[in-house]
């Protein structure tokens, strides 16, 4: 005989489907808000759960139905070893006891995957049994459904997660489910062979009720946000600003960068502290495939363990010119760096606490992390490094072989790049005719053409826009991430190697400074220098920075050998000019010996005196015309010294009326190794600048130096004020020498 299924069977079958439904929207974000993976597997077994509470009534059966499926979960995801077998038993209980004595000794962080994933399918088990209490016993579905809407406007304002469409579904189920509800109510005190009249006469109008309010809402115009948002000011006021993931990042370092824009929020949040001799820049990582929005790796991160901290991958060749150094880097316990920051020619890294040194590394994309950093993240460490100086003639002359896996990887583009992209990089760059002047043009090009560094009201590109066509053509105002991104992009555009590098700027000298070795200082980084700039890939030299953000110089140091091949033109005494006065003095002194007096000599013309006795009036006027001339030769010979000051002097008269800084600089060189002070080979600019201020006395080269490179590399204008000040110094300079 065919027993029919009742009303209440099937509205309860519903109303846990309907629970069901809502949980899992609980489950849904775990995988963009956490490193949770396999999230469909936890569906799965919550699934199971909901339908053995629904269907099983004997409780041994409900229990071994779970653990069964709780246990096949865990084996399918970590053991290896065949079910139920020996092997598998014996790696099972090993990782019980593990995490067990872990979770005794208070170590939470160091419980293992399988453990979590354990304990989270223990919690899918109780929540399954909690919500069937709930919807069929406590009948409190309602209360959930509250729930979910708070839980997903949370994760929506406070995450990554977009619970627009998940807001909707909730919608649907929810009401429907409650519609039903109220039906079976009513239905209990009706006649069982009336119940099935009723059921269209009501959920009808529900269904249509539920469908129009949700195509209302979807499609009916909304406000913009009328509130600033929160979660800048949250973080900042827990002390853990700038580490969080988001589609866009706003607050210092963070690590997702696959939407860029937004207004960078100011936080001074100190990150970590450093003693180091120089104020550097601090690199964490490197990424290379630009989507048009932001940056992603194009690989997987593949970590391998340093041994005894030593780092075999360098950025640069070995050919480049380099200082060794070594530093200090503190974390702050406030704000924990997931990374390890190293400054450029990172040789060994060592940890300065106790135990052994553990550090992984990632070559492709420069990662170096500490093991299990989740414990270890303010653990201090010293790092030596051999910062590279990069001569400037040298990348001019290198080759463009690129190696085939570079330009595969770092030449990339989105096919969606508007063309006006790549033509204006070629303008920028005409007339240049090697790799280091075309970089060094599209680096001066965004400080000398109107484009502002600006943190506040920062445009995000909208869908089907490209970022960096968006900040070259249409804003023109930006930060950071604006700047390197459109360089990287303008150089793919010119077939040149190029990637885009995150970490921190050098941070500011602390107020209180520790006893520390001589030109060394301690340094406090906030989350105000997160920061990010270029690396241009040159063949024989690898990978250079440089610094396209307005405002921004770049602390690596690049020198120009003077002697040799360096054309100076006009703006140095060049040796030609030097032999040429050498030699006529030589000539003059020898003109000094010869007889004034042709007569003496007629003994040897012969006959010839009656021949030219005509010309006599001429001899003695060439005579007196030589005697003349030895005489100011004695002069200049004897006067040479003030004379060639004079003329020092004088030249230096039309450069500083011009003020053109590269030639005066470079002219102050040339007269410093005449004066027995040459600049010796492979020896910085700043590093010579303090050695000539050491010898004379003075500090005006070094001051002179700093703003040469400023002039090479940034290519900025300085106001009048500034103009004066360095003529000063200039003419302070030079006064020294010539005294």
């Amino acid at each position: 005989m065919k027993k029919n299924i009742s009303l209440e069977t099937v509205s309860s079958f519903i109303l846990l489907l309907a629970g069901f439904l809502l949980f899992w929207e609980w489950i849904r974000p775990l995988e963009q808000i956490t490193d949770t993976g396999s999230v469909h597997l936890f569906v799965i077994y919550t699934a199971i759960c909901f339908v053995t509470s629904f269907l099983t009534r004997n409780g041994w059966a409900k229990f071994v139905i779970k653990s069964f499926s709780l246990l096949f979960i865990l084996d399918y995801l970590f053991l290896d070893a065949t079910l139920l077998s020996h092997e598998w038993i014996q790696t099972l209980t090993l990782e019980l006891r593990y995490n067990l004595a872990v979770v005794w000794e208070n170590d939470w962080a160091l419980m293992t995957s399988f453990f979590r994933s354990f304990l989270f399918l223990l919690l899918l088990w109780l929540m399954s049994y909690l919500l069937h209490y709930w919807f069929m016993v406590a009948n409190k579905f309602f209360l959930f459904v509250v729930l979910t809407f708070i839980y997903l406007a949370v994760l929506d304002t406070y995450t990554v997660y977009d619970a627009q469409l998940a807001m909707i579904r909730t919608f649907v189920v929810s009401f429907l489910v409650l519609g039903l509800s109220r039906y079976v109510k009513l239905m209990n005190n009706v006649d069982t062979t009336d119940r099935k009249k009723h059921v269209w006469s009501w959920m009808t109008p529900v269904l249509v009720i539920v469908l129009f309010a949700t195509i209302l809402g979807i499609y009916s115009p909304k406000l913009n946000p009328q509130w600033p948002d929160p979660v800048p000011f949250i973080q900042s006021t827990a002390g853990h600003v700038g580490f969080s993931d988001g589609p866009v990042q706003k607050v210092g370092y963070g690590e997702d960068d696959s939407q860029l824009g937004g207004s960078f929020v100011e936080d001074d949040s100190p990150v970590f502290e450093v003693i180091a001799h120089d104020d550097i820049y601090w690199r964490i990582e490197s990424k290379d495939l630009y989507t048009g929005k932001g940056w992603e790796r194009s690989k997987e991160l593949d970590f391998q363990e340093l041994t005894n901290g030593s780092v075999g991958w360098s950025t640069f060749s070995q050919q480049v010119e380099t200082s060794s150094y070594s530093a200090e880097v503190r974390p702050v316990n406030q704000n924990q760096l997931p990374k390890v920051v190293y400054p450029y020619g990172i040789n060994r890294i060592s940890s300065l606490g106790q135990g052994q040194d553990l550090f992984f590394s990632d070559r492709e994309y420069g990662h170096i992390e500490f093991e299990s950093s989740e414990q270890n993240q303010n653990l201090s460490y010293n790092i030596e490094y051999d910062a590279p100086s990069f001569e400037i003639n040298e990348l001019r002359n290198n080759s463009n072989n690129d190696p085939e896996d570079i330009r595969e990887q770092y030449l990339q583009l989105p096919d969606s790049l508007p063309e006006r992209v790549s033509e204006l990089a070629l303008e920028v760059t005409e007339g240049e005719d090697n790799r280091y002047d075309k970089a060094q043009a599209i680096e001066s090009y965004f400080s000398t053409n109107g484009y502002v560094y600006q943190i506040e009201d920062v445009s995000v590109p909208e869908e089907g826009e490209d970022y960096v066509d968006q900040f070259l053509f249409e804003t023109k105002v930006g930060y950071c991430d604006n700047f390197s991104t459109s360089m990287v992009v303008m150089l793919r555009a010119l077939d040149i190697p190029a990637r885009w590098v995150k970490g921190f700027t050098g941070g500011v000298e602390a107020a209180d400074q520790p006893p520390l070795p001589d030109d060394y200082s301690l340094y406090e980084v906030t989350n105000n220098n997160a920061h990010s700039w270029v690396e241009v890939y040159f063949p024989e030299s690898g990978w250079v920075p440089f610094e396209p953000t307005s405002g921004f110089t770049n602390p690596t140091d690049f020198y120009v050998e003077t002697s040799g091949d360096v054309n100076t033109e006009d703006y140095m005494i060049d040796d030609e000019e030097t032999e040429e006065e050498s030699e006529q003095e030589s000539s003059e002194e020898e003109q000094e010996n010869e007889p004034l007096n042709p007569a003496e000599n007629e003994n040897e013309v012969g006959g010839a005196n009656n021949e030219e006795e005509g010309n006599d009036g001429n001899y003695y006027w060439i005579g007196a015309v030589l005697f003349i001339l030895a005489i100011l030769a004695t002069i200049i010979y004897r006067k040479r010294t003030e004379l060639r000051d004079w003329y020092l002097l004088k030249k230096w008269g039309r450069l500083k009326e011009r003020l053109e800084i590269e030639a005066s600089y470079v002219y102050l060189l040339e007269i410093l190794e005449k004066r027995g002070m040459p600049r010796t080979k492979g020896q910085t600019l700043r590093q010579y600048a303090k050695e000539v201020d050491q010898r004379l006395g003075t500090s005006e080269m070094y001051d002179i130096t700093l703003a040469y490179e400023e002039y090479l590399y940034r290519d900025q204008t300085s106001s009048s004020k500034d103009n004066k000040r360095l003529q000063g110094l200039f003419q302070q300079m030079i006064d020294q020498i010539l005294a």
